[in-house]
């Protein structure tokens, strides 16, 4: 009688834990990001997808953009700008191959499109090849010779090689069109963005260099001061590189170099 009983215990427990795991498999499971859906109004026209993925890029909702670009290129599949914008996109979601493909696309819909060349420029330089990047930063300033992004992309390629005097030379070309061009993120297309802590803390100081030589002490200081934040370990220097003179000093920069020499 007991292993009876026994029997029938271990039957209900085993019934039991049967339909607890049922009921586990049938709860609905939160959706992961790419089973996530994105809600897009069927009635929206090519221009009002084009301003909605915009406001969502700004917004650094780059795969809501994204789906909103698509959804107007289902609408206008010969447009050299969505393809642009749907490119730059991708590029931010680092889906390199697509967003190469939709740069591509836009160039051949407009073969003088400058801004697709540099943005093609920015993908071969974020997959290391610097040759490419080059070639396709110069094909853009063909096309655009006053644009200072442009030069600023391919003085950031030189950097990358450690062809100083070259990339000198483009940030030199940059800051003449646009002073502020190097401090700030590019409005249109796509910046190349120097990679290392390392490289970083050199670039900032090399940009102070440039802007000291213009006289700039304000974004010199700026860039000093973004040196500092990176490690630069050689900070010290600016009182004997003679391309500071014009604003060694300058209170502001003589403030810095003695905190910086006291540790603070």
């Amino acid at each position: 009688m007991p292993s009876r009983t026994l029997y029938i215990v271990a039957v209900l427990i085993l019934v039991a834990l049967v339909c607890t795991k049922c009921v586990t498999q049938m709860r609905p499971q939160p959706a992961t990001p790419e089973q996530t859906r994105i809600e897009i109004s069927p009635g929206l026209t090519a221009a009002e997808l084009e301003t909605k993925g915009d406001a969502l890029r700004q917004q650094k909702a780059y795969a809501e953009a994204l789906a909103h670009y698509e959804a107007a290129l289902s609408k206008d599949k010969t447009s050299p700008v969505l393809f642009n914008k749907a490119g730059i996109a991708e590029l931010q979601l680092r889906r390199l191959a697509n967003a190469r493909k939709d740069f591509e696309r836009a160039i051949r819909w407009n073969h003088n499109y400058a801004e697709a060349y540099n943005n093609l420029g920015v993908v071969a330089y974020m997959g290391g090849d610097y040759k490419k990047a080059i070639r396709q930063y110069q094909e853009a300033l063909v096309l655009r010779e006053d644009s200072a992004s442009f030069h600023s992309n391919l003085g950031a390629t030189y950097f990358a090689q450690k062809k100083m005097e070259n990339a000198i030379a483009e940030y030199r070309r940059a800051l003449e069109l646009d002073p502020d061009v190097l401090l700030y993120s590019s409005k249109g297309g796509v910046t190349a963005q120097v990679a290392s802590p390392d490289d970083r803390a050199r670039y900032w100081y090399m940009l102070a260099k440039i802007y000291a030589q213009h006289g700039d002490c304000e974004r010199c200081l700026h860039c000093l001061r973004k040196a500092q934040e990176e490690g630069y370990r050689k900070l010290q220097d600016v009182n004997k590189d003679p391309e500071f003179a014009a604003v060694r000093q300058d209170p502001r920069v003589i403030g810095l170099l003695t905190a910086k020499g006291r540790g603070e």
